[in-house]
């Protein structure tokens, strides 16, 4: 890869420096996108010709209102500086909420309304509020399974992945993957002991944590991330940090994970031996680590390779997918990542295609490099998942060398 940061237009012109509309869009996507969550739902349901009594016009448009002025203000006290649990909830709910019912509104007024007319029902105050039901209607049902399934404990999701240069010795090494556990304003203590049973049952040889452990500092967060100490591997815990944890003294959850029992894998690698043949098991801190001003914490996948055995097949654990292009460049043959959720709330996944290069499942990138990514253990922000179900993941390595024949 061309390093092109320090490139300058030959003409020296200003023009070419600047930023191009889309990039200035976006710095302003902070204000616009909570204005066109809420006014666009407010106009379907309100005003599309629904001729609604003018109490309820009025007392909807209120609503709107003050959904709009309140999810702001409490996600910038929940996530702000001043760190308000409550806030963050209030903020975080309406934010999930609303998009939501956004996507709906959208959908069905534009496709429930024009069929509705196709197929002669009613006239046009009758269409306009069928839609306004229908996307209420399927909005609770939306809202109400999405919350369940972020707070429930997640299935398990077994798959075999055959790495061609893992030796027979290691065939059927089984690893589990937990990622993505974003312990936060909502107290899941319990939830994250259950998990833990969970992990437990599985029988695995290596556990990884893949990061993004939780929102909030280790010292704040400690009671919810206490039970990953409870975790069982046959042999290794290991764990690397997540954008997240950059956000939240990332040296204290490094800490407390190692504390916990977890090797920190921070640009470093441990071997994993079994009948006869290796392993190796790398890990590197997230893509943004450098840029979060931390002494010595950056992704260097050199550092995480230093001094093994370029013959030997190689595990990477990074947070974020993007790795994948470096991964693949060095003939890692399996990366396991999260940081996607799977998009979490549909149809989110389409935006994070634009920044990710895989968003769930097992992926063939380069010559021979598998990258698997964990749509998460837990969710971020809103509590609800929608079309995402959250996972705790077992992979058995699978070899496809016959093992020694017995003398």
């Amino acid at each position: 890869m061309t390093d092109t940061s320090d490139t300058r237009p030959a003409d020296g012109s200003a023009q070419a420096a600047r930023p191009s509309p889309l990039l200035r869009l976006m710095r302003y996507l902070p204000l616009i996108a909570p204005v066109l969550l809420w006014a666009v739902p407010c106009w379907v349901l309100l005003y599309g010709g629904q001729d609604w009594p003018l109490p309820v016009t009025l007392a909807g448009t209120t609503l709107f209102a003050v959904g709009l002025v309140v999810m702001p203000l409490a996600m910038v006290r929940g996530h702000g500086r001043r760190q308000q649990d409550r806030a963050a909830i209030t903020g975080d709910s309406l934010l999930g909420g609303s998009w939501v019912l956004f996507t709906w509104s959208v959908l069905l007024g534009v496709l429930l309304r024009p069929a509705l007319a196709v197929a002669g029902v009613g006239d046009g105050q009758d269409r306009a509020r069928i839609v306004t039901w229908a996307v209420l209607g399927v909005t609770a049902v939306l809202l109400a399974w999405g919350s369940y399934e972020a707070r429930r404990v997640p299935r398990v999701r077994q798959l075999d992945v055959t790495l061609p240069r893992l030796g027979a010795g290691l065939d059927g090494t089984r690893v589990a993957l937990i990622t993505d556990t974003h312990y936060g304003p909502l107290d899941r203590a319990r939830w994250s002991a259950r998990v833990c049973e969970v992990v437990n049952t599985l029988e695995a040889d290596l556990v990884c944590h893949t990061g993004d452990i939780a929102d909030g500092t280790a010292e704040r967060r400690r009671a919810q991330a206490a039970p990953l100490g409870t975790v069982k591997a046959e042999r290794a815990r290991v764990y690397v940090t997540g954008n997240h944890e950059y956000y939240s003294e990332a040296q204290g959850w490094v800490d407390l994970m190692d504390e916990l029992g977890w090797e920190p894998l921070r640009n470093r690698h441990l071997l994993l031996e079994r009948g006869g043949d290796t392993l190796v098991v790398a890990g590197v801190d997230d893509v943004t680590a450098e840029s979060s001003g931390l002494a010595g914490h950056r992704a260097h996948l050199a550092g995480a390779l230093d001094g093994a055995d370029p013959d030997l097949p190689v595990l990477l654990l990074a947070h974020q997918p993007k790795f994948i292009d470096r991964a693949a460049a060095a003939g890692i043959d399996l990366q396991l990542s999260g940081h996607t959720h799977g998009g979490q709330i549909w149809p989110f996944h389409h935006l994070v295609r634009i920044d990710q290069p895989a968003l769930a499942g097992l992926t063939h990138h380069g010559a021979r490099t598998l990258l698997y990514t964990s749509r998460g253990t837990g969710f971020w922000g809103p509590p609800f998942r929608v079309f995402a179900p959250s996972e705790i993941t077992l992979l058995v390595l699978r070899s496809p060398q016959q093992p020694p024949a017995p003398h």
